[in-house]
């Protein structure tokens, strides 16, 4: 028979990993710490994704588990992306800061459960194309501050947009296993420089296909004639 202590920690098993997810960003604040940022990245991809796994197979579901998601969701791609843009200063850190705005108002918004969900880029998919801009300026040795410009607009926009991203890689892994793989995916971009080019491209290319949908649908909804 299962202890109260037990049922306790069963019970927090995705919220654990959720806070475990961000507790490494402390390396990043340490000298030189901004050499850990992707593999902290990385890392924290994986506990994201493993929380909702363990929440789901285990039927621990909470709103204090949804909550503390975002939170932890906030916390770390705020940081992240202030983190990065300082670097550059200037038009980069502005364009940062608007990245950040947007971050926050998307994930608060999401403590209401009365909102409406599932709309927007999730803040998650900035995050993975700013591995790949990192990743990829670096193979090619050139300066990421004009991607990372473009980045933060154009996710400023998909975050807060009132319709679904429907073809975007990560939102249509739904089983253990194509999680897995998109992760595994990320971490051969960063171990293998030579195919991180195709891997980057691949969920770029998804991204701009599931906005320019989600805009066309969304253009002929609102020239719909309310009945």
């Amino acid at each position: 028979m299962a202890t109260p202590a037990g049922n306790v920690v069963y019970r927090n098993l995705a919220n654990v990993t959720s806070i475990l997810g961000v507790l490494p960003m402390a390396f990043l604040f340490m000298e030189d710490g901004y050499r850990f940022l992707i593999p902290f990245l990385l890392f924290n991809n994986v506990m994201d994704d493993l929380d909702g796994v363990l929440a789901r197979k285990l039927k621990i579901r909470s709103l204090l588990g949804a909550n503390l998601d975002n939170v932890c969701d906030t916390v770390v791609h705020v940081t992240v992306i202030l983190v990065i843009c300082a670097r550059h200063e200037g038009f980069v850190l502005g364009a940062g800061m608007i990245a950040a705005t947007a971050i926050i108002i998307r994930l608060t918004s999401r403590l209401d459960p009365t909102a409406s969900k599932g709309n927007g880029s999730p803040t998650n998919e900035l995050i993975r194309h700013v591995i790949f801009v990192l990743l990829l300026t670096t193979h090619f040795d050139v300066s990421p501050g004009i991607y990372l410009i473009i980045l933060s607009v154009l996710h400023t926009i998909s975050m807060l947009a009132p319709f679904k991203m429907l073809f975007l890689i990560r939102g249509m892994a739904h089983s253990v296993t194509s999680v897995a793989l998109v992760n595994v995916a990320l971490i051969i971009a960063w171990l293998v420089p030579i195919l991180s080019p195709v891997i980057a491209a691949a969920f770029f290319a998804t991204y701009l296909y599931s906005l320019a949908v989600g805009v066309y649908r969304w253009r002929q909804r609102e020239k719909l004639p309310a009945n």
